[in-house]
């Protein structure tokens, strides 16, 4: 079977374009075909004066992609000419244009997945896209219900309860009901992507030493715990609320096949920590498969050559280890 990965090169300005050329060095293409959303300029720019050593095909539809290799597909909006470094509305419009075509391409089954490169919340609201970032956006475009924010690595796998909001909203944010649909989601996810047949999940507290019994806060007490128990009496293998901080330190994540954190320091910040370079960001509950590397535009860095690929690299290794979990039997045409 050949599985069609399409990638969206992020950001033009950041080091997207630049991660996205470091992958294609490292990649086997073995029964993998490769769709990069992106127009050529910007390519051409970030591989001056060297082009990379594997060839890509421009195409301008993926339906009749029948062999491994590399195609390029341009997004349906003007080229541009990148400036490493700078933020503008047009450059966040170019970098959501190809995100929307990637989902198109997965949406309409000509592509098992999808990788983002970094995009910069910034560019994308100065661009017209009134949305925090990509995780809300695929929700919109795929009609996707109760998406969840993962974080995957080597060793750890960290979902958040609640995603991209100030601190000051996060208390009011959670219900009972928002954390029975987000372990639900995870669950799921869990069995029908990872393939772990018994998924056991570890739930955080809220609270410093998850409310000490309500003295620290009752967020535990009358809303996390009751959670936990009903998903458990639906035979969902959860436990908790721990406290975030023993349990990162000395409970093991790795003890668990994922963990919800209530928010998204607490559970970024000891991911990041243990992740070697090779954190990756997966999208659970929607109707198609997205991933992206766990870091940032990195404008500061854009344009010199520095960037590390690791991430972008482990990605796409799982984007195409979730499209054979999940489209053994399903084939794009």
């Amino acid at each position: 079977m050949l599985f069609k990965i399409a990638i969206s090169t992020g950001d033009p300005n950041g080091i997207g374009p630049e991660i996205v050329i470091k992958l294609l060095q490292k990649i086997r293409l073995e029964n993998t075909a490769v769709l990069i959303v992106g127009h050529p300029g910007v390519f051409r720019f970030y591989t001056a004066p060297q082009p990379p050593f594997r060839q890509i095909q421009l195409v301008h539809s993926a339906s009749g992609i029948d062999e491994a290799g590399i195609y390029m597909l341009p997004p349906d909006c003007d080229e541009l000419v990148p400036e490493p470094g700078k933020t503008g509305g047009h450059t966040g419009a170019y970098s959501m244009k190809c995100v929307e075509k990637g989902i198109q391409l997965c949406m309409d089954l000509q592509a098992n997945a999808l990788v983002t490169a970094p995009v910069s919340k910034e560019a994308i609201q100065l661009g017209g896209y009134n949305v925090p970032g990509h995780t809300e956006f695929l929700a919109q475009k795929t009609g996707g219900g109760d998406v969840l924010m993962m974080m995957v690595s080597d060793t750890m796998r960290v979902a958040l309860a609640t995603g991209h909001i100030p601190i000051s909203d996060v208390a009011g944010s959670l219900n009972t009901g928002l954390l029975l649909k987000r372990l639900g989601t995870l669950h799921s996810s869990l069995v029908n992507d990872f393939g772990i047949k018994n998924p056991r999940i570890a739930v955080t507290g809220l609270n410093p030493h998850a409310g000490d019994g309500g003295v620290l806060g009752r967020e535990e007490i009358e809303i996390i715990l009751p959670a936990i128990q009903m998903v458990r009496d639906a035979g969902i293998d959860a436990a908790g609320p721990f406290p975030a901080d023993a349990f990162f330190a000395r409970e093991s994540p790795g003890k668990h096949d994922a963990v919800l954190a209530m928010y998204h320091d607490q559970g970024l910040i000891p991911f990041k920590s243990t992740d070697n370079g090779r954190g990756i960001n997966f999208t659970a509950g929607l109707p198609i498969i997205r991933t992206s590397p766990d870091h940032g535009t990195a404008f500061d860095i854009a344009g010199k050559g520095i960037a590390d690929p690791d991430s972008m690299v482990a990605a796409f290794e799982l984007a195409l280890s979730l499209s054979h979990n999940r489209y053994t039997s399903k084939e794009p045409q």
